[in-house]
């Protein structure tokens, strides 16, 4: 990989590590949902000019019910339930148990008869869910399993997002449809949030929809796209197992979050397993390539290297 390539790689693995962190610093003040919708009315903002200049808009909008439930999906349903989850768990809990959407992308996609398992994916399996045993067994109270539960949706969301654009948004431009989900989320979330509203907002909280919406969506989007087209999809894709350390990094310097029993043995377990889990095995025709998500934009199998290249299909990994 180039120099470049690796500035990229370095500057993707830490910005899809801060979203958890910002997350529980706005919800700390702020309902979830002003929190989401401010993230996408930003990141959409920012992404349409370029989207616009690009012309790449309308053929995802007539699309539009593939669209909307792309965005529900991935987007709108994820970012709101991660939330409210953060208003009860640790940031750093959050991006950890984040960490088995490769396993869940591996166990739809062979379910839904798109993939196949040999024994490594399976021993990957079992050891990623007994990391996430861990985690939860010796870290998690009682009253905190609800939250589990949502980011457990989450994780499903991102794991299905993606087979979505693979199987039906494929031959669009990725820019188009990110910023076009972006916009859908944020009307989505509009008449809900006039109720939510905060009188006040403190500066931390504002900041912290700022970064969501600049650093964690509009830059990121356009950083990875950057980033596929100098070094492929397949070594980006790597970054799913640095983004929940940098979550964990983050979480306990930033916020003083205690690095704890469940982490240090669940965390190791749930990246080893989400290796294994996402290991290739020997193509039979009919099979398709794996899927993964977390909160990051779309991939897809073929490197894109401009507007005219960002029509070729490609994978997600997953966020």
């Amino acid at each position: 990989m180039t120099r470049r390539g690796w500035v990229l790689f370095a500057a993707l693995s830490l910005i899809w590590g801060i979203p958890y962190l910002l997350i529980k610093i706005a919800v700390t003040d702020v309902d979830p949902l002003v929190v989401a919708f401010g993230r996408t009315l930003i990141g959409a903002l920012i992404l349409l000019p370029v989207a616009l200049h690009r012309r790449v808009l309308g053929p995802v909008f007539r699309r539009w019910k593939v669209l909307l439930l792309y965005t529900v999906i991935e987007i709108s349903g994820p970012w709101l339930l991660l939330g409210h989850a953060e208003t009860k768990l640790n940031s750093s809990t959050a991006g950890l148990l984040l960490a088995v959407v490769p396993m869940i992308a591996a166990i739809i996609l062979t379910a839904t008869g798109h993939d196949r398992f040999d024994a490594r994916r399976v021993i990957g399996l079992v050891v990623g869910f007994t990391g996430v045993a861990f985690l939860v067994g010796l870290d998690i109270h009682f009253d905190d399993l609800t939250a589990v539960g949502l980011v457990m949706l989450v994780a499903v969301g991102y794991a299905v997002g993606p087979i979505i654009i693979n199987r039906r948004l494929a031959d669009l431009p990725p820019i188009g449809v990110v910023t076009a989900s972006l916009i859908v989320a944020t009307v989505l979330y509009a008449p809900f949030t006039a109720f939510s509203w905060p009188v006040t907002m403190t500066a931390d909280a504002a900041w912290s929809i700022a970064g969501l919406g600049v650093i964690c969506t509009a830059v990121a989007f356009l950083v990875f796209f950057a980033l596929i087209a100098e070094a492929g999809p397949a070594r980006a894709t790597v970054i799913t197992y640095i983004n929940p350390a940098v979550a964990i990094t983050l979480g306990v310097l930033l916020l003083d979050e205690p690095l704890t029993a469940g982490m240090a043995i669940g965390f190791p377990l749930v990246i080893l397993g989400s290796i294994l889990a996402t290991a290739r095995v020997r193509r039979r025709r009919g099979d398709t390539d794996l899927v993964i998500a977390t909160d990051q934009p779309p991939r897809r199998t073929a490197p894109v290297a401009g507007p005219k290249a960002e029509r070729t299909a490609d994978q997600r990994d997953t966020g």
